[in-house]
């Protein structure tokens, strides 16, 4: 089984500590879908999924991104 990862953690670390705007770029630059719904859980679990529209709006694009079909490929 894999590990979960810290990144959500980390992430949730930066929101605690009151700096959404890193929280924000590093939301941008998700490793995973599967980071962002770790995120996502981790926020609903800490009752502080709403408090940032930013981050919220940060994680839905980020997970629409990621999850999109990619348009090309390179060589």
């Amino acid at each position: 089984m894999a590990r979960p990862s810290p990144w959500p953690d980390k992430v949730l670390a930066l929101l605690r500590a009151g700096n959404p705007a890193a929280a924000i770029a590093q939301v941008k630059v998700a490793p995973s879908v599967r980071d962002l719904r770790a995120l996502e859980k981790a926020l609903a679990a800490a009752q502080l999924a709403g408090k940032w529209r930013d981050v919220d709006a940060a994680i839905t694009e980020s997970l629409q991104a990621l999850s999109a079909p990619r348009l090309h490929r390179s060589p």
